[in-house]
């Protein structure tokens, strides 16, 4: 019993980054927006979080310090989407190279140094919990709330949306700066949580695993908490393996979450019914306000 709870609690651990930042990601998509800048949010997160924390020695501050990290680079994204109108596909990959970047330039000097560990309780470290709590705050506000009414309307059709008076461009930079917060501290939690140390390029495709996700839970808070657990558990399993001494290529076994990642598209891509039932019809789609 104490080996499987172990193995729960990896997975639990494993899962944590890849829901908090589909969670964000799942707004800002509602909104109409995409970004697949993600992973750069994500590895500026570690960096700053591991940095905060490691000169504070406190890994309360570099939670913080993740967040605004993550939040500092959506706001550069939205203001070249949103306010300069650029393409948002172009803009989000160039986000993730700028973040792979300049996290390896400022967290050169932070390679080899002891990382200062969030605290836990029973195993279970305060942002698990938080991860839930924040699931459950997304799925009520955006399907029980107006606020959620008025976030499904932009991303469905904003310029129904602005006719009717709503802030289209306002609404958006919002959701998209919750994104980044989430993308920030799901970074955070891998270099104060996950592995407590800082490496160049840490999170390791995880942004791309969280944006998968988002389509793979058809836009639906509930179902990407259920995908970032079964990704979480494909993540770990080549540690399960290896403890059993069965004779499979590590190399294939750390391939599974991406390759699972890549069928799970595939699948979803070639139901009409679950790409096109809840995904915001004016997703990617620019949108510039009649002046």
């Amino acid at each position: 019993m104490d080996v499987w709870f172990a193995v729960f609690l990896t997975i639990v651990t494993a899962a944590t980054p890849l829901l908090l930042a589909a969670t964000g990601e799942l707004v800002v998509e509602r909104s109409g927006v995409l970004n697949l800048g993600v992973e750069g949010m994500m590895v500026m997160g570690a960096v700053a979080g591991f940095g905060a924390a490691f000169l504070s020695g406190n890994p309360y501050l570099g939670v913080i310090a993740a967040i605004f990290a993550g939040m500092a680079m959506a706001l550069l994204f939205g203001f070249l989407t949103l306010s300069l109108v650029t393409n948002q596909v172009a803009t989000g990959l160039s986000l993730t190279l700028l973040g792979l970047g300049l996290s390896g330039l400022l967290g050169e000097s932070f390679v080899g140094e002891p990382g200062v560990r969030l605290p836990k309780w029973l195993g279970i470290d305060m942002l698990i919990p938080l991860s839930f709590i924040l699931t459950a705050v997304v799925a009520f506000v955006l399907f029980r709330t107006k606020a959620g009414l008025i976030i499904r309307a932009v991303g469905d059709s904003h310029s129904s949306a602005h006719a009717l008076g709503y802030r289209v461009i306002w609404v958006r930079y919002g959701c998209v700066l919750f994104g980044g917060a989430c993308a920030g501290l799901a970074g955070g939690y891998l270099s104060l949580v996950y592995t407590p140390q800082w490496v160049e390029n840490m999170t390791a495709g995880r942004g791309w695993i969280a944006l998968a996700l988002v389509v793979f839970a058809s836009w639906l808070p509930w179902r990407v908490a259920i995908g970032a657990y079964l990704f979480g558990a494909i993540s770990i399993l080549s540690f399960v393996v290896q403890t059993r001494g069965w004779s499979i290529p590590p190399q294939f076994l750390n391939s599974l979450p991406y390759l699972g990642t890549i069928l799970a598209l595939v699948v979803i891509s070639a139901s009409r019914r679950l790409t096109r039932g809840n995904a915001p019809a004016s997703l990617g789609q620019p949108f510039v306000p009649d002046r």
